[in-house]
């Protein structure tokens, strides 16, 4: 029966140094992102400190000549009929 004694009261600070230890972290912030780093790893934003010739997405040449615009998608079709 004393070991009873001992041990609800150690349970009580545990249990309190517990919450203290979790209210704790939650102020300081270690609960606020925990995917947000993980997938902001995967995201590719060097693009632009990748040679020219070392890319596999090839953007546009500055010498290479546009298509040809047939001007179809800006055709006004409000035209009065008479």
């Amino acid at each position: 029966m004393q070991i009873v004694m001992v041990l609800v009261p150690l349970m009580l600070i545990l249990v309190a140094v517990g919450i203290a230890l979790f209210a704790w972290a939650v102020k300081n912030g270690q609960y606020d992102d925990v995917e947000g780093p993980a997938h902001r790893i995967l995201y590719d934003d060097d693009k632009d400190m990748i040679p020219r010739e070392a890319r596999t997405d090839k953007p546009e040449q500055e010498g290479a000549e546009p298509e040809p615009d047939t001007g179809e998608e800006d055709q006004d079709n409000t035209g009065s009929k008479t």
